[in-house]
This record gives structure tokens, sequence and C-alpha cells, in this order.
């Protein structure tokens, strides 16, 4: 078998069903009356009553319902009257009847409206595109008939004031003709036909509405009374729902296949009753699946409360309903204020560093010397004075004044640092020496390596030193100052005179 032959074969199978569910909704008796055309909509014939199409109005199942909802709104009941199942109720029953009644009533209008739209199109064909609505459409034929006068439009006060212009300018233009007065009294009869059947769709409204505290309180608090009905009555009963998982209960009442002559992006999927209760429908576009995901759960649990007749007064419900309404405004709250934070210390690179003899002398050179430590330091509680009379706070720090000691050598780098040989250490050791010392003999060569050692015998100074070229020296330390004063004392002295001094020829 081919994939074309499979897909005959399907199409087949769908319309044997779609002929199977309108048989067993009573909308299509017999073939007589109505044909189909290429575009799939149904085409019925003008001539003949409306009654031989549409009779629910009429019908035993459309007055018993009625009745039953009199009888039970004269005599009212209870809700601790109810004993065993709730489904088991005759009340209840009558509900979930009311409640599927309203179903065939919706077809029974679609039916009424395309009855008239074929048989005034004759005379006001442009009026279908002007006013869409079912209901608007047989309330206009209904007050217009054959007269198409503007001072009778505008008395339709059922229309949007720009409707009413445009079906008056319209009117004035038409290509259509006149009725007769058998075809106009055909279409009064099937506009009070569908009067009838909208205040029967009101009465059993109000009636379900009222009586679903006494079926489900809890449920009907959480989100109304209509919309509870409809997921009841599609569900199948109260026990049916209870048992139905939160995610089942959400799509209860969606639309499976798209309208013709309408985009499928029009249709929001998965999306049923609850999606387009009241309660969801208050919240910003961009969180309605959410809310309709968090409505449906708590429906879940109204629900299985109610099957088993607990909190008859609906305080269970109200308290989900309080949950509700906290996590949906929860969810509409505007973000934290963000605060401005500094910039975090960005992450440098490892860099190689150069070291070595090079490196090491660049950094000396560059190196802050012990004078400007000192001259950088500044005494607590003194004022400092300036050195220059312009440059004012410009001062030379601790440098210089009492107790600031002396200019400190820097430190001796150990890596620069001449090394000693261990044997030459306990040589110097031995002969009882400091290495390192200066001869303090004035004039002596900076080649010479000498070793001083001082000692005063008897008050009288002298200095030892040795030295590789000239051995061992005994040296006077003072007679080099001796020799200074004496010749100070010649020439500066209070005593010393005019000195003759002789020109030399030259």
């Amino acid at each position: 078998m081919s994939l074309a032959d499979e897909l005959l074969a399907d199409l087949e199978e769908i319309d044997d069903e779609d002929r199977g569910a309108a048989d067993a909704n009573g909308t299509i008796e017999d073939g007589e009356n109505m044909e189909v055309d290429k575009n799939g909509d149904t085409e019925m014939e003008v001539s003949g009553s409306v009654k031989e199409l549409a009779k629910l109005r009429d019908s035993d199942k459309m007055i018993e319902v009625v009745e039953k909802m009199d009888k039970f709104l004269q005599n009212p009941r209870s809700r601790e009257s109810v004993m065993g199942p709730v489904e088991m109720d005759p009340e209840y029953l009558l509900i979930v009847d009311a409640n599927n009644l309203t179903v065939e009533i919706d077809n029974e209008l679609a039916i009424i409206h395309k009855y008239c739209r074929d048989h005034y199109s004759k005379r006001f064909p442009e009026l279908d595109s002007l006013v869409p609505g079912a209901l608007d459409y047989l309330n206009t034929v209904h007050a217009l008939g054959n007269e198409l006068e503007a001072g009778k439009i505008e008395f339709l006060e059922f229309l949007p004031a720009a409707t009413r212009m445009v079906v008056s300018v319209t009117a004035s233009t038409t290509q259509g003709e006149p009725l007769e007065q058998n075809e106009i009294d055909l279409l009064n009869e099937a506009c009070e036909m569908a009067a009838d059947l909208t205040d029967a769709k009101i009465k059993i409204f109000q009636y379900v509405e009222s009586r679903m505290s006494f079926i489900a309180p809890n449920l009907s608090a959480i989100i109304g009374a209509p919309t509870a009905a409809k997921i009841m009555g599609i569900a199948g009963g109260l026990t049916v729902l209870s048992k139905m998982p939160s995610c089942n209960i959400l799509l209860l009442g969606a639309q499976k296949k798209t309208l013709s002559g309408f985009s499928s992006t029009s249709i929001l999927p998965h999306t049923g009753f609850i999606y387009f209760s009241e309660l969801v429908q208050g919240v910003p576009p961009h969180l309605r699946r959410k809310a309709a995901r968090l409505v449906s759960a708590k429906c879940c649990l109204a629900a299985r409360i109610d099957s088993f007749h607990e909190n008859l007064d609906g305080s269970a419900g109200r308290k989900f309903l309080e949950e509700i309404e906290k996590r949906l405004d929860k969810m509409q709250e505007p973000p934290p204020v963000k605060e401005a934070k500094a910039l975090p210390r960005p992450d440098d690179p490892v860099r190689p560093k150069r070291g070595g003899r090079r490196v090491r002398k660049m950094k000396e050179k560059f190196a802050v010397t012990e004078m400007r430590r000192q001259a950088n330091k500044m005494k607590f509680g003194e004022i400092g004075e300036d050195v220059y009379q312009t440059d004012l706070g410009y001062g030379i720090g601790t440098l210089g004044k009492e107790g600031s000691g002396k200019v400190r050598n820097p430190a001796v780098d150990k890596k620069t640092q001449v090394s000693i040989s261990k044997r030459l250490q306990r040589n110097l050791a031995a002969m009882g020496q400091v290495y390192g010392g200066k001869s303090t003999v004035r004039g002596q060569s900076s080649v010479r390596t000498s070793i001083t050692a001082k000692s005063q015998v008897a008050g009288t100074a002298s200095s030892v030193a040795f030295s590789a070229v000239d051995g061992l020296e005994i040296v006077n330390p003072h007679a080099a100052e001796k020799r200074a004063q004496e010749a100070n004392a010649k020439y500066f002295s209070n005593q010393s005179g005019f000195f003759n001094v002789s020109k030399k020829s030259k």
C-alpha cells in the first residue's frame, strides 16, 4: 500500500467519524435539506421553515430540563441533604444535562444563522460581512426586514455607532432585491427561535452558576461557577474530575481543530477553559501559561475535596485562591535594583622577569638612597623649615638634625659581596686582627691592604701598620697634626707679624 493510498484511507476515516458525530448530536437527520459545497460549508435550501432544521427548542429534552430547573429553583436544598456520591444526586444529574444542553444550543444557533444568511442575502448581501456576530446579525435582520432606510438603522442600539454608519451607507447602495412577505415571515420565525434559544441558554447558565456552590463549593471558589461547570461537564462528573491529574485538567476544553479560513497561528495550543478563565486572563500575557498550570493544580486538589464532601463552606477553595493570588503577585514583582559594584582587579598575565648583574645594576641606579629616605622623613610635632624661600613646603626632613643619626650606608648585597676563603679568615683570626680595616697613617696608598691595631702605652698613642711591601711600621698618628698646628701658628696666630717677601728676579 503506497503512501498516497494510506493518506486517502485516513481522510475517509476522519470523514466517517465527523458524519457519525453529527448524527449523534441530531443536527443532521437527513440529506434532503443540506448540501456540501466545494469549500466545505453546508448550504441549506432557502425554501421551507427553519423548524425543519432546528428542532431543539420544541424538543422533549429541552422542555424537561427547563421544567426541572424551575422545580429546583422553587424548592432550594441544603448541602447537608446530599447523601452518598454526588453523582447519584438528581440535581447534580440535572446540572450535567443542562451544561451539555448549552453545547447543543450553540449548534442550533449556528444553523439558524446560516439559514437567515442564505435567505436575507437576496435583500442585503453585504450585511454578512458588515455584522460578523451571529446574534447581532439575527437581531439586525429581525429589526430591518424589507426596509433599509437610514432612519431605521439608527435605532439599532445593539450595534456600535461605527457599524451602524457603515451599514447605513452600504444599504443605500446595495444591489439587493425586496423579499416577499412569506420570506419575511420565515426570517422572523427563525429570529424568534434564536432569541428563545438564547434566553434558555442564559437561564441555564444562571441556574448552573447558582448551584455550583452546592455541588462543588471549593472548585467554584477558585475559578468561578461558569468555568467550574464547564470543566465538570466536559470531564464527565465531579468524581471523574477528581481522578484526573492537573495536566489533563488544564487541557479540558482545548480546541483541537483549526477554524476554516483562519490561520493556525491564531489558535493557542494546549489552552482550555482554565486558560480563558477570568483569573488567568487577569495576568500579563507572558505569565498566563504559568498561571494556568498553577490554577489547574489547585483545581485538582479542590475537586478531590469536593468529591469527599469536605469543607462544604468553601474555605479550602478560598485558601487555595489566596495562595494563587500571592504567587501571581510574586511573579509580577519587578526585579530588585542591581547595586553598582566596582569592577574587579584585572588579572595581570604572568610576565617573565629578567635577572642577572645587569638588572641589579639598573635597580641600584634607580633605587632610593638613604639620604633621600632621611629627607622624606618628618618628626612628629615639629614644624619643618623651608630650604628655599620661593618653594614653600620643600624641606630636608630629618636630614642633618640632632637625633637623626648618621646617614647609614646601604645594605650590602650578598650577591655582589666578595667572598673570603675560610683559610684566610682562620689566619687573620689567629693574628688577632680584624679583616677590612684601613691604616690610620695619613697618605698611605690605597693599594696597600693594611690591618691596623691601636694601643695606648704610658699616655702615648701609636699605630702599627702591616703591609706586604713595607712590612711592620710604627708611626705616630699625631705627628702630622702637630706639624700642621705649628705651620698654622706661624702664619695665622695672634702673635705672628708681617713677613718681608723678597721678589725674585726673573
